[in-house]
């Protein structure tokens, strides 16, 4: 294989240092004068703010400030915003509310930061933000996914009394329509996909500065896309030049997509260096993050798989109720299930497919990429529903599989739902996982448990992953969104390394590997 040929092996240059003990993560990173600085989130899902006391608070022995949501609305410091032009289903805009970084008026979540605390020790603020007296008066909420469009639903906001933000399309419905009106039968499952959140070996932080003399801010933070930080920080709260922000990225700690963009915590701590004229480390404890942090999938999807009389698939609808929680603060909450539903067609041939996602608003974290951004959700989908079609039906769901699959030489395949396949042999990698999980022996294997007492079984899935869904360059160079593209499938281009080792360039692979080795993942045993 060429040196840059597709798929070579990359060699890994960090492991004799961390081995050794000398990795530089978030808590390592330590300035002289730094103060600490700790958060008061909301108990509540939904409720009122009747007002915010924090005469105790401030008078604690080593407090520096006590910040809230009126002092940063004061100093006049913007918030990122969605950009990608999605509609309701009446053609209007989406709904997207912005995040605050500090909530002044109404908490929507449990976990809503209300008010900061900055103190000389750790100790001495959270002592102080203890003593912070928040006055609300509870509201319902909504926070279950099925519900969350609901009529008579609580609504998160007023703007939006149905919840729902947008919605979102792909596929032909008309075609997949007369599909449907012709199948000799129909399956129709509903799955839920449940809410999820990231626990990284280390959790979130930030440590930042500003040197007033060159009016110039610095963040230290663990995140995985540190230009995409400056430019939305720089951009769309400080509104500064970007020369005027740097951001460094150690060692993340573990980030798996939720340690990806920019958060309130970032905005806070350089907000706060500013105004105090030292250095501020803000630290998540690890009971926090779950509140702190965006958390993953929560959708449910009603799919349908349409049969002709021989057991072909002729179509496939799905109709998904996608969680966003309960703010838009970038294009970050538009990216999944969205952009890479494409893939729910799997590895098969289905002539006509269409998809309808509903994204609801509710009393949640926001939802953002996790651990594959949406490619599990399509795969389980489809697997899933092929697995209980076979059961209905009373087929054998590998063989069944295998009457379905792509074939090789219908490469290059346009899918019905946008990604196109320029390789693959997905018989042949189904025939080398069931080798490889000796498929053979599996009977005896199950029946040899069986009088032990337990119970063995076995999963096969057919998956493809499309690699990125980000294809179409922003349009301006100062995104204030944080996007640096938006999720169409495009089957041309490839991610381009832009120099850091955590920021990658704008477009990214949308097809399956060309030599199809990772199309399949193998039955376990």
């Amino acid at each position: 294989m060429s040196k840059f040929g597709i798929g070579q092996p990359v060699t890994r240059f960090e492991d004799p240092r961390l081995l050794k003990g000398g990795g530089r993560f978030q808590d390592d990173v330590n300035l002289a004068g730094q103060a600490y600085a700790v958060l008061v989130r909301s108990p509540h899902a939904h409720a009122t703010i009747r007002s915010i006391d924090t005469t105790a608070a401030a008078a604690l022995p080593g407090v520096l400030a006590v910040y809230t949501g009126a002092d940063y609305a004061a100093d006049g410091l913007g918030m990122p915003k969605a950009t990608l032009p999605r509609k309701k289903a009446d053609g209007s805009p989406l709904f997207a509310p912005q995040r605050p970084a500090l909530v002044a008026d109404r908490v929507r979540y449990v976990g809503d930061p209300v008010a900061l605390v900055v103190a000389e020790t750790v100790a001495q603020a959270k002592d102080a933000a203890e003593l912070v007296e928040v006055d609300y008066a509870a509201l319902p909420s909504v926070t279950a996914t099925d519900q969350a469009s609901r009529p008579g639903a609580p609504p998160v906001w007023d703007e939006c009394p149905d919840n729902v933000s947008h919605v979102f399309e792909r596929g032909d419905k008309a075609k997949t329509e007369a599909a449907f009106a012709r199948a000799a039968r129909i399956v129709r499952r509903r799955y839920v996909v449940t809410r999820v959140h990231a626990q990284y070996m280390e959790p979130r932080g930030a440590l930042a500065s500003y040197d007033p003399g060159e009016e110039r801010f610095t963040l230290h933070v663990d995140c995985q896309y540190p230009h995409r930080v400056r430019g939305m920080l720089a951009n769309a709260v400080f509104k500064i030049p970007e020369s005027k922000l740097r951001v460094i990225s150690g060692d993340v700690g573990g980030g798996f997509g939720t340690k990806g963009w920019q958060y309130v915590e970032h905005r806070l701590t350089l907000w706060a260096a500013r105004k105090l004229g030292r250095p501020v480390k803000w630290t998540c404890e690890r009971s926090e993050s779950v509140m702190a942090d965006e958390h993953g999938r929560d959708n449910i999807g009603d799919i349908e798989l349409a049969l002709d009389g021989d057991g072909k698939f002729l179509g496939l609808r799905l109709h998904m109720l996608a969680s966003i929680g309960a703010y838009v603060g970038s294009d970050r909450q538009l990216l999944t299930p969205f952009g890479m539903i494409g893939t729910v067609v799997g590895t098969y041939v289905i002539p006509a497919a269409y998809v309808h996602i509903t994204a609801v608003l509710s009393n949640t974290n926001p939802t953002a990429p996790y651990r594959g951004a949406g490619r599990p959700e399509a795969i389980y989908l489809i697997e899933r529903l092929i697995d209980d079609a076979a059961r209905e039906l009373g087929r054998d769901p590998i063989a069944w599989r295998r009457a379905n699959l792509i074939a090789p030489s219908a490469m290059p395949y346009q899918t019905p739902l946008g990604p196109n396949y320029d390789c693959g042999e997905f018989e042949h990698n189904l025939d080398a996982a069931l080798a490889l999980a000796d498929h053979a022996g599996f009977a005896a294997r199950r029946a040899a448990a069986a009088k032990r007492g337990m119970l063995r079984g076995l999963g096969i899935a057919s998956a493809i992953e499309q690699a990125a869904g980000a294809t179409r360059p922003c349009s301006s160079r100062s995104c204030t969104s944080g996007s640096a593209s938006s999720p169409r499938p495009c089957s041309s281009s490839t991610a381009t390394p832009t120099g850091s080792r955590s920021a990658w360039g704008p477009t990214a692979r949308a097809r399956p590997c060309s030599a199809a080795r990772r199309s399949t993942l193998p039955p376990t045993r």
